[in-house]
């Protein structure tokens, strides 16, 4: 049985439906997927998501769902500590807050105070809001950034919407970044080269530790094989990559894993960075996960970020670059400095 099978219809008991989007024709589509779920009409989904004394830790082992309207804007530049790949014009979005995944060292822990998924079901007025971007300058749009789309596609079809928006705009990349194991996706959405597939790889050894829900290293790897040869650009993701005692063997192994299983020549680009978090929200992490191994790192305080001491992200950011050099071009390895430059 497949490590995230979770991702294709994740069984969420109660639903939290906006009232004023409660005849969207997506929201009818979700619910008719849940018919045995509890549907619970609400006013705002900040009066669920974003209520007082919630525990993250518990909600996660079996989260709601909230469909709402996102009524804000939708679209943010970029952060300084996430990488841009050279591109001029770096933003994201979020379509959804939270993810059914689980990861130990998840910013979004940080982030929000819930530990539910939020889907944003007006996905055409992000749309607009960046086909308005586009009016100025080319974009560079992360998509799949505070959550993961590809886990959720089952719920929302938006990486179908997103592939099939992006290449109806020549001026307009994305990137979908994921820890899936799913491959149907590139039998039913034709290649595009500004649809970039990111898969985010660890050792087998952390992503049992540490990323708990997410398919395991073979399968991503097996995954992203697949939609290389289905003509779409691959990125691997490196990052973050997590200090344990024996972090040398286990990257050493994960590396001789990706040469046997992927064509690492045909890939787009790789990514390298070693975790950082901003110092805000390690701190509301800490206090609710007390006894997680990584969050309580003594890590330093650069810029307002929180990452490993010098000398050990340098050697294992250096590690990693000098295994991928015997394989892939450097103008192809993208490492992010401490100063946030790349």
């Amino acid at each position: 049985m497949s490590s995230d099978k979770g991702s294709f219809n994740f069984p969420f008991s109660h639903i939290y439906v906006e009232e004023k989007v409660m005849d969207s024709d997506l929201t009818k589509s979700i619910l008719s997927r849940y018919k045995k779920s509890v549907v619970i009409p609400i006013s705002h989904y900040k009066d669920i998501f974003n209520r007082p004394r919630q525990s993250f830790y518990h909600q996660k082992t079996a989260p709601m769902l909230i469909l709402a309207k996102n009524t804000g804007s939708s679209v943010f530049k970029g952060a300084p500590v996430c990488q841009d790949f050279g591109y001029d014009h770096f933003y994201y979005t979020s379509c959804a807050r939270n993810c059914i995944y689980d990861c130990e060292y998840c910013y979004l822990r940080g982030m929000y105070g819930s530990g539910n998924v939020v889907v944003f079901v007006n996905i055409e007025d992000t749309f607009a809001e960046v086909e308005a971007l586009l009016k100025e300058h080319p974009v560079y749009l992360c998509v799949s950034f505070d959550t993961d789309l590809m886990a959720l596609e089952n719920i929302t079809g938006f990486v179908s919407r997103w592939a099939e928006f992006t290449k109806k705009h020549e001026d307009l990349t994305i990137e979908i970044r994921t820890k899936s194991f799913r491959k149907d996706l590139f039998e039913k959405i034709s290649p595009c080269d500004r649809v970039i597939f990111a898969y985010t790889l660890s050792p087998q050894e952390i992503i049992d530790k540490y990323e708990k829900k997410t398919a395991s290293l073979s399968e991503r790897l097996s995954a992203a094989s697949c939609a290389m040869e289905k003509g779409f650009p691959v990125r691997l993701c490196f990052d973050p990559l997590i200090y344990v005692k024996n972090w040398n063997d286990l990257y050493a192994s994960m590396f001789s894993e990706v040469k046997k299983s992927i064509d690492v020549r045909q890939l787009k680009d790789v990514s390298v960075g070693s975790f950082r978090i901003s110092s805000e929200y390690i701190k509301k992490i800490r206090k609710d996960f007390p006894g997680s191994s990584i969050c309580q790192f003594p890590y330093e305080n650069v810029g307002g970020y929180m990452q490993y001491p010098e000398n050990i992200k340098n050697e294992m950011e250096n590690t990693l670059v000098t295994l991928l050099q015997t394989l892939i071009s450097k103008e192809k390895i993208y490492r992010i400095e401490s100063d946030g430059k790349q």
